[in-house]
């Protein structure tokens, strides 16, 4: 399956190669990042994206941005590291991966802080390798874990992209396609193409079919009666959050495509690495939602679509309540249920 994979975030002699995933599916290109400011620009607009690999890229901007940080002392080092920090933690809101992997590199800092500034220069890269590291291996056993809801010859309608080159491989809610793949199974996907930037259309499909996988493009608003028909057996997205009663930030109009599988009585799983599960927010109520430019809308195709002038609302995010969902999936773990109960149990034996 190597060959199938592209990594869209590499790391290597202080130069962040990222997959311009704004001009595919047309143009594969990849860009050669060195300046912290170039990954906040990409990680702001889109040319990464997606949770785990945006945490991923974050911990690499890192270190492109604490590369040349004075070395006389650590109460030095550190003020320019969370300065660093600080920055990178305003390029995107809604997900948590990019905090969570800012947090990380703070802890490591913190836990060399009595090493020379170069050790933990040194310490700091060696974090970032394990965290995309740690992401490829989460990712496989998620899909491990959510093959086992699947059967050979299933219709699945994903939304959105959540697949490897929105992780370090492998992806989230697309690792089950991947992996029943290798097995010789035929799963049948459904893309939305997920409305206003097309991450379903452009991306997804263009992913799947690289990999030989049978995938079928529909609208947003197909999926209903795609349902209908017969043709899907499970709905399987990733996210950006995951509150701790259960509620799950993912790509707008996900919270749609739920009420429809509730509707024609379809499980609906959520792909959930544990790097995004927020304990600290209560509910999905407390979720911020990243809100976007209103040309995504008037001109998401190219040319302008809609009158001068006209008011746009343009949520980047949606929140799907967890009585919604029939079962989150971790690298640890199916969760069903008492959400609130059974989250805090995952974190309950070790820390993430």
């Amino acid at each position: 399956m190597e060959e199938t994979f592209i990594r869209s975030v590499k790391y290597e002699n202080e130069v962040l190669t990222i997959l311009d995933q704004t001009k595919l599916p047309t143009v594969t290109e990849f860009l050669e990042l060195t300046k912290i400011e170039e990954v906040w620009e990409a990680i702001k607009h889109l040319k990464v994206r997606g949770a785990p690999a945006i945490g991923i890229a974050a911990a690499y901007g890192l270190l492109l941005g604490i590369k040349d940080a004075p070395e006389e002392d650590f109460a030095t080092f550190y003020q320019h590291f969370k300065e660093k920090q600080d920055y990178l933690a305003t390029s995107r809101p809604t997900a948590v991966n990019l905090f969570w992997a800012l947090n990380k590199m703070e802890e490591r800092v913190k836990k060399e802080q009595h090493q020379s500034i170069l050790y933990i220069k040194n310490a700091l890269e060696e974090e970032a390798h394990l965290i995309r590291n740690q992401d490829e291996e989460v990712c496989r056993s998620i899909g491990e874990q959510a093959l086992t809801l699947l059967e050979d010859g299933m219709g699945v309608l994903t939304h959105c992209n959540a697949g490897g080159i929105a992780t370090a491989k492998y992806g989230t809610a697309l690792a089950p396609l991947y992996l029943a793949k290798e097995k010789g199974w035929n799963i049948k996907v459904f893309a939305d193409e997920t409305r206003p930037l097309l991450q379903g259309a452009r991306l997804t499909t263009w992913e799947l079919m690289q990999a030989g996988i049978d995938v079928t493009l529909i609208a947003d608003n197909m999926a209903a009666m795609v349902m209908q028909k017969g043709w899907v057996q499970a709905v399987m997205v990733g996210c950006d959050r995951v509150a701790a009663n259960g509620d799950v930030a993912n790509k707008i109009g996900t919270y749609g495509v739920a009420l429809l599988a509730k509707a024609h009585h379809i499980p609906f799983f959520v792909a959930a690495p544990m790097s995004t599960i927020d304990l600290q927010t209560k509910t999905g109520e407390e979720i911020p939602i990243e809100e976007r430019g209103s040309e995504e809308i008037t001109n998401s195709f190219g040319k302008q679509t809609a009158p001068n002038g006209v008011k746009v609302f343009n949520p980047a995010f949606d929140v799907t309540p967890n009585n919604l969902i029939t079962a989150i999936i971790t690298e640890r773990g199916i969760v069903k249920g008492n959400y609130q109960e059974e989250l805090s149990k995952l974190f309950s034996n070790s820390h993430v």
